[in-house]
């Protein structure tokens, strides 16, 4: 077996082993479970180990990197921190901050059992529209949970700068687009200025994922609509709560509809609720008014192009060797009609 890039074997399974006080883990077979442009995620066992013995290894991708963008501590703080709370997220471990050890900061947690949705369901799972209604509504459930925790009362409350978030979010994603534009888009340009115009005012800051949709949570394998851990908090902070909101909507597409975005279809499947049942769900359980909805939604879909316009501007410059990223360019202009769409109509 290859040694798996950015967690050699023979020097984590040595190091667990001193951490956990085992020798079991002083030989451990490792697999890369989740790789790109995210951090990475490996699979960590000790030799001769059965089922539930795992642990999760997540370290930075290899090579230069924005500190801030693969900050282990800052996730490693956010997923100790929610454990206590409703917000399902796996048991941290261990952080290492020697960049000595594996030639970054790392954290070790528990694995959690749970199926992991990206573009299908697995056969024979969810298969009755209502379970698939308790899918889309234990979702969005959680995150109102999250959007509810007391940031302050758990230890969170310095995790970021709440005050003036949206405008500086506007900001960054303009900046962002700015660097990495592949033509002349004067659409997104215009939605970039509309937006920056137009903020509204915070209701109530709260801890925000960053990336919060159905494939970055886990769901029990028995009970559809029960989520068993919520994963990939690399771009959570303190923030507006309506950002998560507006950005899980961009990954819901309902039946019958074309948005030329080119995402997972799951939610289309008959039982899913739409996104304005999914709204009203989460006012109902976090309190907040919506009225201001369309503006994130809008949001929302401006980041996702300026996201969409970055992978395509690295593709260029070649340094996406061996990704995929055909049609990717294809999806900028939707993303405009659809962030447009969302502050003229009010369409979520």
């Amino acid at each position: 077996m290859s040694t798996p890039v950015g967690a050699d074997p023979a020097v984590v399974g040595p190091y667990l082993a001193s951490v956990f006080e085992d020798d079991r883990w002083r030989s451990v077979r490792i697999e890369l479970i989740a790789a790109g442009m995210s951090n990475l995620t490996y699979v960590v066992t000790p030799e001769g180990g059965v089922p539930g013995d795992e642990v999760i290894l997540r370290r930075p991708p290899t090579g230069a990197v924005l500190a801030t963008a693969h900050d282990m501590g800052r996730e490693h703080r956010v997923i100790s921190a929610l454990g206590p709370t409703p917000v399902p997220v796996p048991r941290t471990l261990h952080l290492c901050t020697d960049p000595d050890v594996l030639g970054a900061p790392f954290y070790v947690m528990e694995r959690v059992v749970g199926l992991h949705v990206v573009d299908r369901l697995p056969a024979g799972y969810a298969d009755e529209p209502g379970q698939r209604r308790q899918i889309g509504e234990g979702l969005v459930d959680v995150l109102a949970d999250l959007h509810s925790v007391d940031s302050a009362a758990v230890g969170l409350g310095d995790f970021g700068r709440p005050e003036g978030f949206m405008a500086r979010q506007v900001r960054r994603w303009t900046k962002q687009w700015d660097a990495t534009r592949d033509r002349d888009r004067p659409g997104l340009d215009a939605l970039a200025a509309r937006l920056a115009e137009t903020v509204p005012v915070t209701q109530r800051d709260a801890v925000t994922h960053g990336d919060y949709r159905l494939d970055n949570c886990l769901l029990d394998p028995d009970a559809p609509g029960r989520i068993r851990a919520v994963l990939d908090w690399e771009m959570s902070t303190l923030g507006d709560p309506l950002a998560d909101l507006g950005m899980l909507f961009v990954y819901w597409p309902e039946a019958g509809e074309d948005r030329g975005v080119a995402l997972s279809p799951v939610t289309t499947l008959p039982g899913f609720p739409t996104r304005r049942e999914l709204a009203e769900r989460y006012a109902t359980r976090s309190g907040l008014d919506l009225a201001d909805l369309p503006w994130y939604v809008g949001f929302a879909y401006f980041k996702f192009a300026a996201i969409v316009a970055g992978i395509v501007a690295r593709s260029a410059a070649g340094a996406m060797a061996g990704k995929d990223t055909s049609g990717y360019a294809e999806r900028i202009d939707p993303c405009v009609r659809l962030g447009r769409a969302a502050l003229d109509d009010g369409a979520i």
